[in-house]
């Protein structure tokens, strides 16, 4: 039942006409208690670029810049809100350092971002996905709110209590947070080793090593005492092979087929 009152205000939004031929798209504001805690959980730095899908009045797009110190790209079809997003970072003095677009999430240029957060309901997350996999930097953080991903587990997920009264909001809200992994699926060989990587998402599998991990570039795996860490980019896997005794070898490999 501590959903219904939000549902119903979906609906409610859902229904509501933005002008006579338009239907605004549903509309919801995140508490800021949530916009922090999403950059937080995102690792947000001075050197991101968070795009925020479906910006709103441009809260999350602000508060990275204001308090983290990231420029930032809003993307909201509604004109209104654009305006209203660019008065709101005016009064913020961070104006300088981000941008806000009239555009559809659908179509938006993902390449720039860093980090991507999004408060979006599922039907649009799942038209997104493909998209975030394809079009996004190996590494690039992606932040939700209240909605995940089918099939794409995440990397963290994180329960957080609402302390402050928030339209809409019941007393928790749910933040996943994925990594976009590199394609690492294939037969490596080099050094005198042959590795076949299977890959869902970040999760991989590897004949013969143990205890392998793939987080957005970088990589590891046990093979037999000896430990791997390093990093995929493109068709080539680089980094070190360290033994027990503490010896350590580069180990450089190439993806050789599918």
């Amino acid at each position: 039942m501590k959903h219904l009152g939000k549902v119903l205000l979906l609906l409610v939004a859902f229904n509501a006409r933005a002008d006579d031929t338009d239907v605004r798209a549903p509309f919801i504001t995140t508490p800021a208690s949530v916009v922090e805690h999403m950059l937080k959980l995102a690792g947000t730095q001075p050197s991101d670029v968070v795009m925020d899908l479906g910006s709103g009045d441009g809260r999350i797009v602000i508060a990275a810049a204001q308090k983290f110190g990231a420029r930032g790209i809003g993307i909201e079809l509604d004109r209104r809100l654009v305006e209203e997003s660019r008065r709101n970072a005016q009064r913020a003095n961070v104006a300088a350092r981000v941008s806000f677009v009239q555009g559809d999430v659908l179509t938006a240029d993902l390449g720039p971002a860093s980090v991507v957060t999004l408060y979006l309901l599922p039907g649009l997350i799942s038209k997104l996905q493909p998209r975030f996999i394809y079009e996004l930097k190996p590494g690039t953080r992606i932040v939700a709110h209240a909605f995940g991903m089918a099939g794409w587990k995440p990397d963290r997920t994180e329960t957080l209590r609402i302390t402050e009264p928030h339209p809409g909001q019941g007393p928790e809200s749910k933040i996943y947070l994925w990594i976009v992994p590199a394609e690492a699926r294939g037969v490596w060989r080099g050094g005198g080793h042959e590795l076949r990587i299977e890959q869902n998402y970040q999760q991989i599998d590897i004949d013969g090593a143990k205890q392998a991990r793939l987080s957005g570039k970088d990589i590891s795996w046990q093979l037999g005492e000896a430990r791997f860490t390093g990093v995929v980019e493109g068709d080539r896997m680089a980094g070190e092979l360290a033994a027990p005794d503490g010896r350590r070898q580069a180990l450089v490999l190439l993806r050789a087929g599918p």
